[in-house]
């Protein structure tokens, strides 16, 4: 069952094919929305064909005036040129970026310009304070802030024409700043609104940022002229369209697994997402002609293949097949997936769904994956073991897979990525940063969970609820193991106490979950329903069990430290969760909110508010999504605040209810 259909898959698959793929992916220059992405697209289309799959490309607008659920679409952009030298002072000229050579050392989405402009050195340029006193009129900023922030002050406020951005984001613990001085960072626009002041801007290595922020610290203490350079921007925005990649392999039924894998970013992001984008090509391949020669029956369920533009595309396929999505049974997400480890610094991970749409889905994956644990055989040749890093996490997002694993589409979307990444997002993700061993392990591991999710019979869906109990009981226990290691650490009784109460929560929690988890198993076999619920009944039993010893180790350890009993008053709840406790959110929209395309409708100070708020806090960029996708009205927002620590471990209700109060305010929630 399992074991052969992996097997299978295994031995034809091959890595070496899909690095071929990523060179030639990575060949293209693919911004969402431009000429490179389309060669991209059509390359794809091209491949699936002669492999014998039914493939298209799906077009969207690519305009203003058009959204897709929440998110805006936005103008095709052409660059054919760029340059960036250095006029002033004479005997240090040079260029300092070329667009021809390098795609990006060019800001991506920069209008065209043409002319001479003195640099401005800023020291973020994130606050407006850091202005007071600066003629930015007509001038080009050197900044390493984050771009959209620095563009609204420096440009829209005060006139400056241009930004160079010698930034280097850091992915600790394998990427400082200092670890990549020659490489430049991706960076681009995104022009929303049809009103924005449209600019250019051109991106420097740290080592060049730090040459030039000398040179004018330099000549300002010496009382020099400041430098100038000349820059040069050929580019179009223009209405045109968005492509998304689709094949199929066609199954008995109407339902639908989903493989998907974004295809954009700059020349040549070889493993984001070029890695990603050739790994599911490979698998529809070698599905396809496995298929073909009866080495795999035809599947119950169609297996269809996307290559989108990052979020925007699966916006727009979703909201343009709507009718299909109650179809659509399960899928998985592909992004950054052939890493050579040795190189990156990077983990082959499992992304588990949003525990709003708990479901079979990453006990399947996780399974699936022990299949590649036997990279070297033991000491003794009775076992084996895997020879590269792994790890499975939770949700995080940022990835398509948010977008289908939101509550409101309903499709159960895990996601493989490796991460960190010490290239990540720079000029340096390169084609010898891939590892075609690892996108044979990626690969193969995508084409077995399709196959299985679209294939499974009464058979293998009872053997998954089973596996699902299993690995459901070890979680348990070592959630509650964990609160009464606490207990054991504790020094006071109130902790102890703490530690059983959270231990109490969570079990609730979890069983509620893995309940919820069964009950999915009915979209694989619909008579599957009875064993569901016996098993949710055993499922029950085991809390209880784990339950008390969490109470008899609390007892022990509070009468070990000297006090008597377990209860302890409540904590009183601080303003916001009074005030959570009165709202009870309701989505109007569909999909998690596409925030960068409708925060430009907030006054500046209530936007620069959620910034300061979300960059002081930890977590901040996740737990709004996770708290969006429990407001559905059935639930308070403090009922929502405890779900998200629950998942998360970080308690936030200020954030939640700034967060729902913002939404409100832009008719996208209600109360």
């Amino acid at each position: 069952m399992l074991k052969d259909t992996f097997a299978t898959i295994r031995q034809a698959y091959s890595g070496a094919a899909a690095k071929d793929d990523v060179a030639a992916i990575a060949g293209h220059h693919r911004i969402q929305a431009s000429p490179g992405y389309r060669a991209a697209a059509e390359y794809l289309r091209r491949e699936l064909q002669n492999a014998g799959l039914d493939a298209d490309i799906e077009t969207f607008p690519a305009e203003h005036n058009t959204t897709f659920w929440t998110a805006a679409s936005f103008q095709e952009w052409e660059a054919t040129a760029a340059t960036l030298r250095l006029i002033e002072p004479q005997d240090q000229a040079c260029k300092l970026a070329d667009y021809r050579e390098l795609k990006i050392s060019l800001i991506q989405r920069s209008a065209s310009f043409e002319g001479e402009a003195e640099i401005v050195l800023l020291k973020d340029g994130l606050e407006e304070e850091e202005y007071e006193g600066l003629d930015l009129s007509g001038k080009i900023v050197l900044t390493k802030g984050r771009l959209e922030r620095v563009r609204q002050l420096a440009v829209e406020k005060h006139g400056a024409v241009g930004i160079i951005f010698d930034g280097m984001r850091k992915a600790p613990p394998v990427r400082e700043a200092i670890d990549l001085p020659d490489a430049r960072q991706y960076t681009s626009f995104w022009w929303r609104d049809s009103e924005q002041k449209k600019c250019f801007g051109f991106v420097l290595s740290p080592r060049q940022g730090a040459w030039l922020r000398e040179l004018i610290r330099n000549r300002a203490k010496e009382g020099q002229p400041p430098l100038k350079v000349r820059a040069h921007v050929e580019s179009r925005f223009y209405d045109g369209a968005l492509e998304v990649v689709t094949a199929c392999i066609p199954g008995q039924t109407d339902e639908e697994v989903i493989v998907v894998a974004h295809l954009c970013h700059p020349q040549p992001s070889a493993n984001d997402n070029a890695s990603g984008a050739a790994a599911i090509l490979e698998a529809a391949r070698t599905l396809a002609r496995l298929i073909a020669a009866g080495d795999l029956p035809q599947p119950r369920r169609s297996i269809r293949f996307l290559w989108v533009p990052e979020m925007t595309g699966t916006y727009a396929y979703l909201a343009a097949h709507e009718d299909d999505i109650p179809r659509m049974v399960a899928g998985i997400n592909l992004d950054m997936v052939g890493q050579d480890q040795a190189q990156t610094g990077s983990s082959f991970l499992i992304e588990c769904p949003p525990q709003a749409t708990s479901s079979f889905a990453p006990d399947l994956l996780e399974r699936l994956r022990e299949e590649l644990f036997d990279d070297a055989p033991s000491h003794t040749g009775l076992d084996g073991y895997a020879l590269f890093r792994h790890a499975t996490v939770g949700f995080s997002g940022g990835s398509d897979h948010y977008i289908f694993a939101d509550p409101t589409v309903g499709v159960p979307m895990p996601m493989l990525i490796q991460w960190p990444d010490k290239f990540y997002h720079t000029s340096a993700d390169t084609l010898d940063k891939v590892d075609p061993a690892m996108l044979g392990r990626a690969g193969t591991l995508a084409s077995a969970y399709a196959f299985f999710v679209a294939n499974a019979d009464e058979d293998e869906t009872a053997w998954l609820a089973n596996e699902m109990q299993a690995r459901f009981q070890v979680r348990l226990a070592r959630l509650v193991q964990a609160q009464i290691t606490e207990m054991w650490d504790s020094k006071a009784p109130a902790a102890a106490r703490d530690a059983l109460q959270t231990s109490e929560r969570r079990t609730a929690h979890v069983l509620e979950r893995h309940k919820e988890a069964l009950s999915t198993l009915t979209r694989l076999w619909v008579g599957l329903g009875p064993l569901t619920q016996v098993l949710g009944g055993e499922a029950e039993q085991m809390a209880q069990i784990e339950l008390n010893r969490a109470r008899r180790a609390a007892g022990d350890r509070v009468r070990a430290l000297g006090a008597d009993g377990l209860s302890e008053p409540p904590e009183e709840p601080d303003e916001w969760e009074r005030k959570a406790a009165g709202m009870t959110p309701r989505r109007l929209y569909r999909g998690p909110v596409d925030f960068g395309s409708v925060a430009f409708k907030l006054l500046p100070k209530e936007r620069d508010s959620w910034r300061k708020l979300i960059e002081s806090r930890r977590g901040a960029r996740t737990l709004p999504t996770l708290a969006e996708y429990w407001a559905d009205g059935r639930r308070t927002a403090l009922e929502i605040v405890d779900l998200v620590e629950m998942e998360s471990g970080i308690r936030d209700a200020e954030l939640i209810v700034r967060y729902f109060e913002l939404l409100h305010k832009l008719a996208l929630l209600e109360f």
